[in-house]
């Protein structure tokens, strides 16, 4: 093989982009040590602390998203596009990649089309079970298309497309061991004989999850349950308050993700792609409550495809005030917890890091 491998990867503006992106780049690295990795992504966006972070160097691009409505932002964004292009173009010419792989968001764009008219091969990551427009449009030309759901022809061409699942935290699949779970009674100072409840809202945090968490407080207590609450970064300063009540404990954000999945009972999270794959690889009972502000709406699509197949429950943003009934029937039943727990298991794809990596050896013929 050729000692110096060169590999770009873009993919970011939220967790559910780049983790996936560290998770190919640490597994291409376990099997290529002399490889050389280059990250792009959008300038002020979390890729630019979480892949430093992860060991990888980053160059930011300035580009950001269409807004749904007309704004100045939305006039600025084909100097930014232009621009991007020109700089992805010139981080292309230095490094030149052997490959580039994107999986996702703002900066992917203009990285992947740059590389795409040097001839270099591409590998776009789609997690989601609706893809994006940025997506939509790099899936026309790239060479290889890695899914993690079904019927996705309708948007990419068929010949390009692999099913392989979203790329996920390796430590995820040791959640189930004795010895985890004790430690995370112990990290996040739970009581043995509680059923312990995980929230999530994404890394920036869900304002409607937090909201209803916060009004139903009164009631888990009735429960006798115990949360793990992650609201995020952005809302902590309004919700840490709540940390100091019994059984209630408040994170902007957990880094040891395994230990908050491994001592949950049931979860309660947003649905966005990589936050399902490993919600499936978890197996615990799960309650979606999708963000319908995303583009295509593709979260509720992403929990439906789950729901669908009686592996989940799905509740909308515009029926959180069942949320009480659904929970309490819930908590008392454990056939049904026990019987999500299954249904979600069957649908997990463990092994899509490597898969993803295998056809990546494929373009650089190794």
């Amino acid at each position: 093989m050729k000692q110096s491998i060169n590999i770009l990867i873009s993919g970011g503006g939220t967790g559910g982009h780049i983790y996936p992106a560290i998770a190919i780049a640490n597994e291409l690295r376990a099997r290529y040590p002399e490889a050389n990795f280059l990250f792009v992504g959008a300038k002020d966006k979390m890729e630019m602390e979480k892949v430093p972070q992860a060991g990888y160097e980053i160059k930011g691009l300035w580009i950001s998203g269409i807004q749904r409505k007309l704004t100045l932002k939305n006039l600025m964004f084909p100097i930014k596009l232009l621009d991007s292009l020109i700089k992805a173009g010139r981080i292309i010419r230095k490094f030149k990649p052997d490959v580039a792989i994107g999986t996702g968001g703002f900066a992917s764009g203009p990285t992947l089309m740059a590389a795409h008219r040097k001839k270099i091969p591409t590998l776009i990551q789609e997690q989601n079970s609706f893809p994006g427009i940025t997506n939509k449009h790099l899936g026309k030309k790239a060479n290889v298309v890695c899914v993690a759901y079904d019927n996705l022809e309708r948007f990419f061409p068929s010949n390009k497309l692999v099913k392989t699942g979203n790329p996920v935290r390796a430590s995820l699949l040791s959640i189930h061991v004795k010895e985890k779970i004790e430690k995370a009674r112990e990290l996040f100072d739970l009581k043995k004989k509680r059923k312990t409840i995980l929230i999530l809202g994404g890394s920036l945090g869900a304002r409607k999850i937090n909201e209803l968490i916060e009004e139903n407080l009164p009631f888990f207590k009735e429960q006798k349950v115990q949360l793990i609450w992650q609201c995020g970064k952005l809302y902590y300063d309004q919700y840490k308050k709540h940390d100091e009540k019994k059984n209630v404990h408040v994170h902007a954000f957990i880094n040891q993700m395994d230990l908050a999945y491994a001592a949950a009972d049931i979860i309660i999270s947003r649905a966005g792609a990589s936050s399902v794959s490993e919600l499936c690889i978890v197996g615990k009972p799960t309650i979606f409550i999708p963000s319908p502000n995303v583009a295509e709406d593709h979260q509720t699509k992403n929990a439906k495809a789950i729901s669908d197949k009686h592996a989940a429950i799905l509740l909308r943003e515009n029926e959180l005030e069942t949320f009480p009934i659904l929970f309490e029937t819930l908590i008392k039943d454990e056939g049904k917890q026990e019987s999500l727990s299954e249904n979600i298991k069957e649908l997990a794809l463990p092994n899509a890091t490597n898969q993803i990596v295998n056809q990546v050896e494929k373009l650089l013929g190794l």
